[in-house]
C-alpha cells in the first residue's frame, strides 16, 4: 500500500451530457460535397503520389492523428478515404476517442475548458464515462481497444453514428488504434476508470500499430496535428519493426513520412535545428521529417488548418 493519501473519487458529482455547452455542434461537420477552404502545396501533390505508390504496391499507408483533425469537423472526408482503401491504419490519441464518440452519441461535443474548470464541472459528464465500461470490456474481450469502440459504436442505435471514424475503420477492418497517456484524458476523472484495463487495452492497440509499421517499406506514414503522440509512439514502433526486420535480412528504410500542421518551420524541414533553437523541441520535425528518414525516406511538411487540407488531400486522391 501507498504510504501517501489519494484523491477520493466516491466524492465526485458527474452529470448529465444533456446539461453540458458544447462548442462544436452538428452543423460544423462538412459535407463531403461542402466547400472547403482552399489550399495547394507541391508537397501535398508528391504525399498524394506517394499514397497511389504505396497503394499499388500493397504497402503501410499509416494515418496518425490527434483530436484536432476530428473537430475541425472533416469526419465525412476521413471516412471517404477510409472506404476508399486509402488507409492500412489509423492511430489516436485518447482525446479521438473521446470527440469520436460523443458525435456519434449526441451530434455534439468539445466543452469550453475555460467555462468548466472554474466550477469543476471539467470532464464530468456521465455519458462519455460510459466509455470507461467500453475499456474495460475491451480489455476482456481481448479485442484492440479502438477496434472494440469500432465495433459498439457501429452495433450501437446512436443518432449520428454515421459520423464516427472508428465505426467506419471497424466495418473496412482497418485497425483503428488509441494510445492513450494515464492524466491525459476527461475519461481518466471518472469513478469507474479503470487504469489496469485502460492500459492492457491501450497497450493492445501499440502492439497491433506496431504490426502494421512491419509493413512501412515502400510505404507512407501521416501525421496529422499531434504533437507529442504521433512521433513518440511511431518512434518507438519503427524501433521494434526495425529490429526484427534487421534480423530478417529485410530492411524500413525506403517510405514517406508527411506532418499536417499549423506550426510554421523554419529553415530546411529536412535538417534538424540547434539545440538553442525552441524549435528543436517540435518532435514532428525532428522525429518525424528528419530522423527517422535520414537513411532512404523522403518527408514532406504541409502547413495549415486540417478544415482546409485533408479535404485538399482527399480531392487530389479521387483525382
Amino acid at each position: 500500500m501507498s504510504k501517501y493519501a489519494q484523491f477520493d473519487r466516491s466524492k465526485l458529482l458527474v452529470q448529465p451530457l444533456a446539461e453540458r455547452i458544447n462548442d462544436l455542434q452538428l452543423e460544423h461537420w462538412l459535407a463531403l460535397d461542402a466547400e472547403t477552404p482552399a489550399f495547394a502545396s507541391e508537397s501535398l501533390d508528391h504525399v498524394a503520389a506517394r499514397l497511389e505508390e504505396a497503394r499499388l504496391r500493397g504497402s503501410a499507408r499509416i494515418l496518425i492523428m490527434g483530436a484536432h483533425l476530428l473537430r475541425a469537423g472533416v469526419s465525412r472526408h476521413l471516412i471517404d478515404l477510409i472506404e476508399r482503401g486509402w488507409f492500412t491504419a489509423i492511430a489516436f490519441n485518447g482525446a479521438g476517442a473521446i470527440h469520436d464518440y460523443e458525435l456519434a452519441r449526441i451530434g455534439a461535443t468539445t466543452e469550453s475548458v475555460a467555462k468548466y474548470i472554474r466550477t469543476g464541472e471539467f470532464g464530468l459528464w456521465t455519458e462519455t464515462g460510459e466509455l470507461n465500461d467500453w475499456i474495460r470490456d475491451a480489455a476482456a474481450s481481448q479485442e484492440g481497444l479502438g477496434e472494440h469502440i469500432g465495433r459498439r459504436i457501429n452495433e450501437s442505435d446512436f443518432p449520428h453514428k454515421e459520423l464516427s471514424v472508428f465505426a467506419a475503420a471497424w466495418r473496412a477492418s482497418v485497425p483503428a488504434t488509441v494510445h492513450i497517456g494515464i492524466g491525459y484524458d476527461i475519461l481518466h476523472e471518472h469513478p469507474n476508470f479503470d487504469g489496469a484495463a485502460a492500459g492492457t487495452a491501450s497497450y493492445r492497440d501499440f502492439l497491433i500499430f506496431t504490426r502494421e509499421v512491419e509493413n512501412l517499406e515502400g510505404g507512407v506514414m501521416l501525421s496529422f496535428g499531434s504533437a507529442i503522440m504521433a512521433p513518440e509512439v511511431y518512434l518507438k514502433a519503427l524501433a521494434m519493426s526495425r529490429n526484427v526486420a534487421r534480423q530478417e535480412r529485410r530492411e524500413i528504410r525506403h517510405f514517406a513520412t508527411a506532418v499536417f500542421d499549423m506550426v510554421p518551420i523554419h529553415g530546411d524541414i529536412h535538417k534538424e535545428l540547434p539545440r538553442t533553437d525552441p524549435g528543436y523541441y517540435f518532435r514532428p520535425h525532428k522525429t518525424i521529417l528528419v530522423r527517422t528518414v535520414a537513411d532512404g525516406g523522403e518527408s514532406f511538411y504541409i502547413c495549415g488548418h486540417h478544415r482546409a487540407t485533408l479535404p485538399a488531400l482527399r480531392r487530389k486522391l479521387l483525382a
